[in-house]
């Protein structure tokens, strides 16, 4: 990235919630990639000096901390030894977050809890915690990972779809009250994702057939393929950047077109 580039995050300092691994680590490398410090967290030291390692083999200098997103104390804590061990925060990146695939009558009530604990309070928690300073500062650019769940149904994902729909309305709230700051809040809906944790889906079957859950996506996606994680950076690049300071309370579909897709006719 060329310095003074619109798109130069250089002299800004991110934090990408849950980044050791997958979409938050790939949001994370490209951030760096464009200049920003990075700061990302995880639940325990182990998962945190793994995700140090990862980005050291990448050649990023990244800093990590053991917090709880859903534990407010806990937060105000940590972003409080950031701006005194690294810098401010300047871009924050809600990524960290849970799924239960379970149908809604066989779901307790805490394990709905949790999924909207760590994936709506998580984003509000950390977003209360940095949007002061950002207003002392004269600005912040925050990013929540939400979901094509936020704007569609499916079975067994009642919790997370509550969890996503809230989030998606959090981002437009927070839009709306700091806008005046120049804070923007905008959002990124990721469409079906190739990760290690969907590796299974995609896998072939025994006859050499595709997974029946791949052959859907894949049919109900225009661009007829799952997305990759390196899908998601040039979204998220724009949004932490000076690219996107008149977007606010969006939320950018990065989705291959499923979203604006009814289906073939069977």
């Amino acid at each position: 990235m060329v310095p003074g580039s619109i798109f130069s995050l250089e002299g800004r300092t991110a934090l990408v919630t849950g980044a050791v691994y997958g979409i938050g680590f790939a949001i994370a490398k490209a951030l760096a990639d464009a200049g920003a410090t990075i700061v990302f967290n995880a639940r325990s030291q182990e998962s945190v000096d793994r995700g140090l390692a990862a980005y050291a083999a990448e050649g990023i200098d990244a800093h990590g901390y053991v917090f709880d997103v859903t534990d407010e104390d806990a937060v105000t804590e940590a972003v409080a030894s950031i701006s005194d061990e690294v810098a401010s925060i300047d871009i924050l990146v809600n990524n960290a977050g849970i799924i239960k695939r379970i149908p809604m009558t066989h779901m307790t009530a805490a394990e709905f809890r949790q999924v909207v604990d760590i994936d709506l309070n998580g984003p509000f928690i950390i977003s209360k915690a940095v949007i002061p300073s950002m207003i002392e500062r004269g600005g912040g650019k925050i990013i929540n990972i939400c979901s094509m769940m936020s704007e569609l149904g499916r079975e067994t994902v009642s919790a997370y779809a509550a969890a996503k729909g809230g989030l998606k309305m959090l981002t437009r709230n927070i839009a709306s009250e700091y806008g005046q700051y120049n804070i923007q809040c905008n959002g990124i809906g990721p469409g079906y994702i190739a990760t290690p944790q969907t590796a299974p889906l995609r896998e072939l079957q025994a006859d050499g057939s595709r997974h029946p859950f791949d052959q859907f996506i894949v049919t109900r996606t225009p661009a007829a393929r799952w997305g990759n994680p390196g899908d998601l950076v040039g979204p998220a690049v724009f949004l932490a950047s000076h690219a996107s300071d008149f977007v606010n309370g969006h939320i950018l579909y990065v989705d291959g077109g499923i979203l604006a897709y009814i289906g073939k006719q069977p």
